[in-house]
């Protein structure tokens, strides 16, 4: 009886001018958006690629100078581009992927698609994720709204009950060709997902496919269930569309705007604050700085002579370590209070799950495809580890291999400024920068919640299935 229920509806469906419309428009949309997705990603992942390997290029190919020149030529970091990002992009169209690094700064990171891009999409990028998110929805909606409200408009729900054909088998039978349509919508973008994925942990992929059938089943028994309790087909559908703005459209909005009620200190406040707690920390340039007072007296005393110049390194280097670590510690500092900011107005966006399923499944395949906010803040803590490590070891150069005499006169003696370059085979002796993506463990544990959210909210839906059914059972 099921299967008869299904292969009746799906006749209709597939006869119908309106349907054949809709569902082909969005499968052509799916399609289009699947190749258009992966043929961004290759591009955006080559880029990153080429500026990588020039940026490793040009360090390597520096010729012999001072070190504490190559601190200021610098360097850069580039994440490679997550293999899942072309399924759903994330934060990546708007955050950056490119860091130039230099000795006492922190860099924020450039290039993100949004910046360079028109203003329009800033309102969302075509990926699959958000087709399955966003449209696929609203496209069962409009086929499944009168499903059991249209003939029950028409008589034709009491003649099947007549018939023998029980409540529980006439719902099970249009949710299963509710369904078909939604797995054919569905398909391109489960396919790119797979195949994007065959790197992928199988876990944390197995976890992505579940979180997007989940959501679907879930409009799927949400379709049905008020189709069935409707009495006509137009109250079905205006219940339907609102649910679907509600929680496909208003509740991301809404949560940003929640999420913005703690503010975020903007990057010029940030510098002011910065530049004035750097003022605070003292002068490496100034010999009667508290400070630097007590760190000379304290580095004299360690090596147990009385003079700079009886030093057996070169002070100056030793100034640089000892400023990139106080700078450093100040920089990292800043940055972890915003990103404190960042992941409390995350929070706080993700307990919108409870009145939507979109938000759920969002973060659920934001974490997934590795291009969520933990994610982003990942690479750049990477690339400051990098950048410090990196500009240490060119301090600790000009510490131990520049002459300390040399090092003084070489602004105004060109003998001296000679001797002052190192070999440039130092250059090459520098570890070279590559981004450590997310462990599968970690971004399953990001996204298990989300999907909680998810079967909770499939739960009610098939629980308003089940009531339907009694309904009908009392009252067709």
């Amino acid at each position: 009886m099921i299967l008869h229920v299904c292969r009746s509806e799906l006749s209709r469906l597939l006869r119908g001018r309106v349907a054949q419309i809709a569902f082909g428009l969005t499968l052509a949309l799916a399609l289009v958006s699947a190749l258009s997705s992966v043929s961004q990603h290759r591009e955006q992942a080559a880029f990153q690629a080429r500026v990588q390997a020039k940026a490793d290029q040009d360090f390597l190919e520096q010729p012999a100078r001072h070190p504490h020149r190559v601190v200021h030529f610098g360097h850069f970091a580039a994440r490679s581009a997550s293999p899942l990002a072309a399924f759903d992009p994330g934060v990546e169209t708007y955050t950056g992927n490119l860091v130039y690094l230099e000795g006492h700064r922190q860099n924020s990171a450039n290039f993100g698609d949004a910046r360079q891009s028109s203003i329009l999409v800033r309102f969302g990028a075509l990926s699959p994720a958000f087709l399955l998110q966003t449209i696929a929805p609203l496209l069962l909606i409009f086929l499944g709204a009168g499903m059991i409200a249209g003939e029950r408009e028409r008589g034709l729900l009491r003649q099947s009950l007549a018939a023998g054909a029980t409540p529980g088998a006439i719902l099970a039978g249009k949710s299963l060709a509710l369904g078909a349509v939604a797995l054919g919508v569905a398909l391109p973008g489960l396919l790119l997902l797979a195949i994007l994925g065959r790197g992928v942990d199988s876990g944390l992929l197995a976890l992505g496919f579940a979180g997007y059938a989940a959501y679907l089943l879930f409009w799927v028994a949400l379709v049905v269930g008020v189709s069935a309790l409707a009495r006509r087909t137009r109250t079905a559908l205006i219940v339907l569309v609102a649910a679907w703005a509600v929680m496909a459209l208003l509740s991301p909005r809404a949560g940003a705007e929640v999420a913005a009620s703690q503010p975020l200190t903007g990057r010029f406040e940030t510098d002011i604050a910065l530049q004035r707690d750097l003022r605070a920390m003292g002068d490496s340039h100034d010999p009667n700085d508290p400070y630097f007072a007590k760190f000379k007296a304290e580095t004299l005393a360690r090596y147990g002579v009385s003079r700079i110049e009886d030093l057996p390194v070169n002070y100056r280097g030793l100034l640089g370590i000892e400023g990139e670590r106080m700078t450093s510690s100040l920089f990292n500092r800043y940055a972890a209070e915003s990103f404190g900011v960042m992941t409390a107005q995350s929070a706080r966006m993700d307990r919108l799950a409870l009145i939507s399923p979109t938000v759920a499944l969002r973060r659920l395949s934001a974490s997934v495809a590795g291009v969520d906010l933990a994610a982003y803040r990942r690479f750049l803590d990477q690339a400051e580890a990098y950048r410090y490590a990196l500009i240490q070891k060119l301090n600790g150069l000009q510490a131990t291999a520049i002459n300390a005499a040399d090092d003084a006169a070489k602004s105004n003696d060109a003998a001296a400024e000679a001797r002052s370059r190192i070999a440039a085979d130092n250059w090459k002796q520098m570890p070279m920068f590559r981004y450590e993506p997310t462990p599968s463990a970690e971004a399953r544990a990001r996204a298990w919640p989300a999907f909680m959210a998810l079967a909770i909210w499939l739960a009610f839906a098939l629980a308003l299935v089940g009531v339907a059914a009694t309904r009908l059972a009392g009252r067709p």
